[in-house]
């Protein structure tokens, strides 16, 4: 008889998932770094030459963002453990819910948990101000 909590087999696969996708984080956030210094360097050329288009450099950095975030979210979701997925075919699927909430929350003050949920906030921060801060489109003139 195995000891502790059970893990149902939807939970071990999206945790998996969230393993492999987490392994990419490094890559992804490389390439957000290079997607925005591509950008910036755009934006400087721009000032001085305007009328050149930054429009697919900047949905470009967008798109490296989100990505290197979903990445973030893996990994943080990784650190805190199965218990912290519900599953989606429970009998009881309230009280799962509930349980693996409260599993998330308690795994959130974790010391090995909380540099991810830092780097999550960070990501978020960023690709918000870049959404917010550099609108590029077809509203802006030249």
């Amino acid at each position: 008889m195995p000891l502790g909590r059970r893990v149902s087999k939807d939970v071990m696969e999206r945790y998996a998932a969230d393993q492999e996708l987490a392994g990419t984080y490094r890559a992804r956030l490389d390439a957000a770094a290079e997607a925005e210094e591509a950008y910036r360097r755009a934006r400087a050329a721009e000032a001085a030459h305007p009328g050149q288009g930054l429009r697919d450099l900047a949905i470009a950095l967008d798109k490296a963002l989100t990505e290197a975030l979903l990445a973030a979210e893996a990994a943080e979701r990784v650190a805190m453990g199965p218990k912290t997925y519900a599953p989606e075919d429970a009998k009881d699927s309230g009280r799962a819910r509930r349980d693996a909430e409260i599993a998330r929350r308690k795994a959130k003050a974790r010391p090995a948990v909380r540099p991810w949920t830092d780097e999550v906030d960070r990501l978020r921060t960023a690709r918000e101000a870049h959404r917010l801060g550099h609108r590029v489109g077809p509203g802006v003139a030249a």
